[in-house]
């Protein structure tokens, strides 16, 4: 085990676009500068003060990220480039929080951004293995493959297995898809906000049993961005401490040898996924138990009720129960996926975990006072990648305290942050002043930039 961390890190400032249908119409270029200039806006910092940049996408070249970043400025920090599946974002705050822990550095720009293709995820490259091979000649021999998704058909078995071990029936699928669908409402960054009955649910579709199409998130363009800081950073600027957010515990964790125990749910990482928890956890020093708010990696609702079980959510086995009873949804124990998840909000991949954690760290501000969660103290994230890493994040305020309830007024968020208005409850743009003002003050290039400022400004 890594010893421990030897400084708190923060979330100071977060920022995401919409997320939107892939039809070609908005570049990376445009997603991540949007995202990164909302984050910076709201840390209330420049990017001089950025020391280093880490970008996380999957479908592009190899430095897009320094494409996305000499927009903000060319100060010659270092950027990296992350690939990590569907946990890419999620990846990114990692190496951000380790690196401000041990000393690398004081304030990281993390921004994600996806410019997806219309339909299910295919692989680029046919002249090579594919990294998945392993577990897709497991799940042939296990359970066969039809003419379905792949990722579907993944996930859909593993669903399958949970019915056949533990008595899960159709309707608690249905049910975790209406659920999310029903919290999209209220995220004005959401895909989709469509609400849904369960017999509509139900009868979408039928993609890979247990799976409707209701039930499986859509490929989507998106950015979301964050910047985490040290508490030297935070020190140096003590009016900036109340927006601050602590990350108490976060673990990145890849497969174990269960992977290919020729279980269905173990196939899709439920063991990675456990470890994770269980580590993010003990480092916050909680357990499942004191979470209030969960942003889970709902790609399939199949997913979402194995990794109810795999957090620790509920007891082995029960996780159909913890949603029949309606412990997912606001009265329950949890509420689960209030930004609508991967299922309605989207999954533009690099962005995704990013999008997660912007999500959290509004209602832990009390800025969401349209889907804000009573008495939350502790929110956790969990977002996942086959091939695989699984990375849980426990985040809570500076004090541990709650956050505040009520839940404070879009104006007076407005006035706090000097943007006029609650990015946690309206999807709004920047001025080119507000955007000028992050923007490098000695490293700036007008020709790096091009004309992604404008382009961006014309859609606000």
């Amino acid at each position: 085990m890594p010893a421990k961390q030897k400084q708190p890190v923060y979330v100071l400032g977060v920022g995401m676009t919409k997320f939107i249908k892939p039809r070609g119409k908005v570049d990376y270029t445009e997603l991540g500068f949007e995202a990164g200039v909302k984050a910076m806006l709201d840390a209330h910092i420049n990017y001089d003060d950025v020391e280093q940049g880490i970008a996380c996408y999957c479908y592009g070249d190899s430095t897009c990220g320094q494409r996305v970043f000499y927009q903000f400025g060319m100060t010659q920090i270092p950027v990296l480039n992350v690939n990590n599946n569907c946990s890419t974002g999620s990846t990114g705050l990692s190496m951000a929080r380790n690196t401000i822990a041990y000393g690398g550095a004081d304030c990281i720009l993390v921004v994600g951004f996806e410019k997806m293709m219309r339909g299910s995820l295919q692989s680029f490259f046919n002249d090579r293995q594919n990294p998945l091979g392993p577990t897709h000649k497991m799940m042939g021999e296990t359970r066969g493959f039809t003419n379905a998704p792949g990722a579907a058909q993944m996930f859909g078995n593993a669903g399958r297995e949970y019915i056949e071990k533990y008595g899960a029936k159709l309707e608690d699928f249905a049910e975790i898809g209406r659920v999310n669908h029903a919290h999209s409402v209220h995220n004005p960054y959401s895909q989709f906000q469509d609400v849904y009955t369960l017999d509509q649910i139900l009868k979408a579709p039928m993609i890979h049993e247990p799976l409707t199409k209701l039930q499986c998130c859509p490929t989507s363009d998106g950015g979301a961005a964050a910047v985490l800081v040290s508490q030297d950073f935070l020190d140096a600027r003590p009016h900036l401490k109340d927006n601050a957010i602590l990350i108490a515990g976060q673990c990145l964790a890849t497969d174990s040898p269960s992977l290919f125990s020729r279980s269905a749910i173990d196939l899709i990482g439920f063991d990675m996924s456990k470890r994770a928890a269980e580590t993010a956890l003990g480092e916050a020093g909680i357990t499942s138990k004191d979470v209030q708010v969960v942003e889970l990696h709902d790609c399939f609702s199949a997913n979402e009720l194995v990794t109810l079980d795999a957090l620790g959510l509920c007891e082995p086995g029960k996780a159909h129960e913890l949603v029949r009873e309606g412990d997912i949804t606001y009265g329950g124990k949890y509420v689960v996926n209030p930004s609508g998840g991967l299922i309605s909000k989207g999954h533009p991949l690099g962005a995704t975990g990013i999008a997660q954690c912007a999500e959290l760290v509004w209602h832990l501000r009390g800025w969401v006072n349209n889907r804000a969660v009573p008495k939350t103290r502790y929110a956790l994230q969990h977002n996942l990648g086959l091939g695989g890493a699984a990375v849980v994040t426990v985040y809570s305020r500076p004090d541990r305290g709650l956050a505040p309830t009520p839940a404070l007024d879009s104006v007076a968020v407005g006035q706090k942050n000097g943007l006029g208005y609650n990015p946690a409850v309206e999807a709004r743009g920047f001025a080119a002043a507000q955007c000028k003002s992050v923007l490098s003050k000695k490293a700036y290039s007008s020709w790096a930039l091009q004309d992604t400022e404008e382009k961006v400004t014309a859609r606000f």
